[in-house]
């Protein structure tokens, strides 16, 4: 089977990439490994799959891992609308992973205009490339941010995703109506993930897990929005990447979908949502060090709460994360600590 993975040098992207080019599937990932954060985290992650490049990465030339045979590597922007559909027309792939796309809620508040281009005509790009060289399923990311307002808990795919609190949730619902669209009209097997908080070894430095361990080792107070009243959904990667690869092997099948549209969409989750306060202890404790912090209110642009209702894909793919948050943030504090770090 040959896949393409957009956003290949991504946190969650480069653990699927692995994952799919270690069970033997033919692996091609892309990135713009742009700099809303820290480069060499994207380039660490891609050396990780054997894919070690000297300096910046080239623009569309390839990369050939060392250590996985069937994996390669080429920086691209899906928002280049002729080297995306250049891509396909040569490689004419079996499947698809859209993971690209510009991350952060609270950055989309500062930077509205880089979510148009990367999450809706990036996106676009993408749909219209599956449609001219049809693929057998696309799988994309969406976000648990799509349910914005909703106060029901725990989420559920049924809730309304009408009311989000930022642009970055908008655009991630905007993905999900595109895809729907795009199903119908073309008949292109989709299904949307609605990722929720996902944290362990090789996460984005923007993230709590790194921001709160990169501050409690250099004594530095860790900002504590709404006065620690927030509840979050934590899932840790291996869990998320295992069954995002179940997802993308499962086709949606047009008797199992609403209308017969051969479109999915799933909350991938913990489904055992933790305290704010809760998550900083088990860093506390794994660092050996207890935080200084500052009590601050809820920040712009972020929700109480993320609580993943998961009966669907376990009923229907049969998704069951294993890692505790325990062991989970343990995994993260001994990669932390450890030279694969580049920026500790």
């Amino acid at each position: 089977m040959k896949i393409l993975v957009t956003g290949a040098a991504g946190f969650i992207g480069s653990k699927i990439a692995f994952m799919l080019a270690q069970r033997g599937d033919e692996v091609i990932g892309i990135d713009n490994i742009n700099s809303y954060y820290d480069p060499r985290l994207k380039y660490g992650r891609l050396a990780e799959l054997g894919i070690n490049i000297d300096g910046d990465a080239l623009w569309k030339t390839e990369y050939k891992s060392t250590s996985l045979p069937g994996l390669r590597f080429m920086r691209m922007d899906l928002t280049d609308k002729e080297a995306i559909d250049r891509l396909f027309a040569d490689e004419k792939f079996d499947k698809v992973v859209n993971l690209a796309a510009q991350a952060g809620v609270r950055y989309s508040i500062s930077n509205p205009y880089a979510y148009l281009d990367s999450n809706l005509t990036g996106f676009l790009n993408i749909l219209e490339a599956c449609r001219n060289n049809p693929v057998k399923h696309l799988l994309f990311a969406s976000s648990s941010s799509v349910y914005g307002l909703n106060t029901k808990a725990p989420f559920s795919e049924a809730d309304k995703t009408d009311s989000p609190v930022s642009l970055y949730a908008a655009s991630k619902k905007a993905n999900e109506l595109m895809a729907h669209s795009y199903s119908k009209l073309y008949d292109i097997p989709a299904t949307g993930l609605r990722y929720f908080t996902v944290y362990g070894p090789w996460g984005r430095p923007d993230m709590a897990p790194m921001l709160f361990a990169n501050a409690i080792t250099r004594g530095e107070n860790i900002n504590v929005f709404n006065n620690g009243d927030l509840i979050r959904d934590f899932t840790f990667i291996d869990d998320i990447a295992n069954g995002s690869v179940q997802c993308l092997d499962h086709t949606p099948r047009a008797e199992e979908c609403d209308n017969g549209v051969r479109f999915r969409v799933y909350n991938i989750g913990c489904s055992q949502p933790v305290k704010l306060m809760d998550f900083i202890s088990e860093i506390e404790q794994a660092l050996g060090t207890e935080a200084k912090k500052t009590f601050k209110p809820m920040q712009q642009g972020d929700v109480y709460m993320t609580n993943a209702d998961t009966t669907r894909l376990e009923k229907e793919i049969g998704y069951k994360p294993s890692v505790s948050l325990h062991e989970g943030i343990g995994r993260f504090i001994d990669w932390f600590r450890s030279e694969k770090n580049p920026l500790r």
